[in-house]
């Protein structure tokens, strides 16, 4: 019995993985990116929640001399953002009047109490991004909630 000659295959594999491993390396890194991106969001998201709740706690006893409750909240959310890893001076904090999202809302004005307010909270794109962005593909991410000027007392 005869045998056939077996073709070479030496270096197929090689050419082979080279021909997917851009592929594969693309994937894996737009996969960390997007996990990045979601991370952010969700931080976002309870930075605006534990800000928004600390305003409507009563706030006797918590703020600094000279210190209102609008610049404790935002001075608070961006300490949070930044002990996760996000440059301060890149975060944007607005506490707005619900009912009109033009107008800035004093927490401390008693004619705001049980009145409903937004907070929120903007970041660049650029800020938390592990890659380069261009300005042309920057965009921001934001998160915000609605919640009532309530003062509500702290119980022991």
């Amino acid at each position: 019995m005869r045998k056939l000659p077996i073709p070479d295959r030496r270096g197929a594999v090689a050419v082979e993985f080279a021909f997917i491993a851009p592929m594969l390396l693309a994937i894996v890194l737009g996969l960390i990116e997007l996990t990045r991106v979601y991370d952010a969001q969700y931080l976002l998201e309870t930075a605006a929640r534990e800000g928004a709740r600390f305003a409507s706690m009563d706030r006797d006893g918590m703020l600094g001399d000279g210190e209102t409750s609008n610049s404790k909240l935002t001075t608070d959310v961006k300490s949070f953002l930044a002990s996760a890893g996000i440059p301060q001076d890149s975060i944007t904090v607005r506490i707005l009047d619900h009912q009109d999202t033009s107008q800035t809302f004093d927490l401390d004005d008693p004619s705001n109490d049980l009145r409903l307010f937004d907070v929120e909270i903007e970041v660049p794109f650029s800020s938390v991004s592990y890659t380069p962005v261009s300005e042309a593909h920057d965009y921001h991410l934001t998160g915000s909630i609605t919640f009532r000027n309530g003062r509500a007392t702290l119980s022991q």
